[in-house]
């Protein structure tokens, strides 16, 4: 039964690994679970060590190895022998990668997702000069590191968590490269999220998700501290570059000679420009709106013009466009003046960030962009999970929200609007 199993796992893995760079499988047993062979068992609290390459990190709630950058098939054993679990993961900076797995006791569950691992160097590539990505110290360097390094962070919770093995794989699957704004990028610690970090569950073990975005900037900054480089250096010809801006853009007016007629479409034609010059298919995602409602209880726009420019730059550049901001704005409305505070993050008791989310708005942003995904007839849609659906008019009610909370929490907001350093616990090095 053991080595049937095991070979069950191999197979998997071997599956959604095909045509997989030349390395050997990493492969991980815990707790009790038999240890087939080619495993290397961890003990409990086994701390990570640089020379060993594995070990648990944050007081045992994550579980790191060390990896070169790229791809990887992550084929995971959920369960426990006594008592049934619930378990959810998440890669590197709380990137939700599968949703409350069910194993009734004594029952092993496999499942298998693609994680991303990159570090801040940029490879030479036609086009794009050897270099790095100039990381915003101490935001990317401290409580963001794990997204940089050159190790794959997970992280197991849930109702009895429970993981018996772990197979991690080099893959070569399509990339979905994301690049934004914080309500975009990977956020360090609750309440904060963002879509970003929640697109992954909506996709299957075929492809994989690689979140550049990053909090406070723009198309500008995308180009100064070379993450659309970055993005090129790691791309392959058909790969998705997903970019939505805005936010930071808008404030750029005050600088007398930005505007989202003007240098806001210059910025994404030249994004447009250089990932069709590696092969990639670049898509514009207008600008999610902000929480805010007239006195007649209707939702009141912040950022009409950005998302006009996203749209006329896609139908002008001949590219796809997903109109995040006309879907935020159904949702909002669906969910009403006070419903809608649910979708927000409270980073303490009676203030409401009315523009950064929490994890349950960013799973239905997440699931908008899905959808716009599948309305563009993007091929990459094809890699949906078979049971998605969504619409905006309907969001997916509070109640049924079950995602459980990473550990670390912070009560400053993410960068943008006046540039102070984010206070965050746990989750950092």
């Amino acid at each position: 039964m053991t080595h049937t199993f095991h070979a069950i796992c191999l197979a998997a893995g071997a599956l959604l690994a095909a045509q997989a760079h030349a390395t050997a499988p990493t492969q991980y047993v815990f707790g009790d679970a038999d240890a087939p062979a080619g495993y290397t068992r961890v003990a409990p609290g086994t701390p990570y060590d640089a020379g060993r390459g594995y070990g648990f990190e944050d007081g045992g709630s994550y579980f790191s190895v060390r990896l070169p950058e790229g791809n990887y098939a992550v084929t995971v054993v959920l369960g426990d022998a006594t008592q049934p679990t619930a378990t959810t993961v998440k890669s590197e900076l709380r990137r939700l990668m599968l949703e409350n797995v069910p194993a009734a006791a004594g029952q092993r569950v496999l499942r298998t997702f693609v994680a991303n691992v990159r570090t801040a160097r940029i490879a030479p590539v036609p086009g794009v000069a050897a270099g790095a990505v100039a990381l915003k110290a101490p935001r990317e360097t401290e409580s963001e590191a794990w997204n940089w390094d050159e190790r794959l962070t997970l992280e197991f919770n849930g109702d009895h968590a429970a993981v018996q093995r772990i197979e991690i794989v080099p893959a070569r699957v399509p990339t979905i490269f994301l690049l934004g704004d914080s309500t975009v990028s990977d956020q360090p610690g609750e309440p904060y999220n963002s879509w970003g970090q929640m697109l992954p569950r909506f996709f299957g073990p075929t492809i994989a998700v690689s979140n550049h975005a990053q909090s406070g900037e723009t198309y500008r900054d995308s180009l100064a501290r070379r993450r659309i480089d970055k993005i090129l250096s790691m791309m392959q010809p058909g790969d998705l570059l997903l970019m939505q801006f805005g936010h930071n853009d808008q404030k750029q007016i005050k600088d007398g000679r930005s505007g989202p007629f003007t240098t806001y479409k210059a910025e994404i034609k030249t994004h447009v420009d250089m990932t069709r010059a590696r092969g990639g298919l670049p898509v514009i995602v207008s600008p999610v709106e902000r929480r805010a409602f007239d006195a007649a209880g209707q939702v009141k726009p912040s950022l009409t013009d950005y998302a006009e420019a996203a749209r006329q730059s896609a139908h002008e550049l001949g590219v796809p466009f997903i109109d995040l901001n006309a879907m935020s704005k159904t949702m909002y409305a669906a969910l009403g003046v006070e419903g809608s505070k649910a979708a927000f993050a409270s980073p303490a008791p009676g203030k409401l960030d009315n523009t950064h989310h929490n994890p349950y708005g960013s799973y239905l942003l997440a699931k908008s962009v899905a959808l716009g995904m599948r309305e563009a007839k993007l091929a990459h849609a094809a890699h949906l999970v078979p049971d998605f659906r969504f619409d905006p008019a309907h969001p997916d009610p509070v109640a049924g929200f079950t995602v459980p909370p990473s550990p670390g929490r912070t009560q400053a907001r993410p960068l943008g609007d006046d540039g102070q350093r984010e206070v965050t616990t746990g989750a950092a090095r």
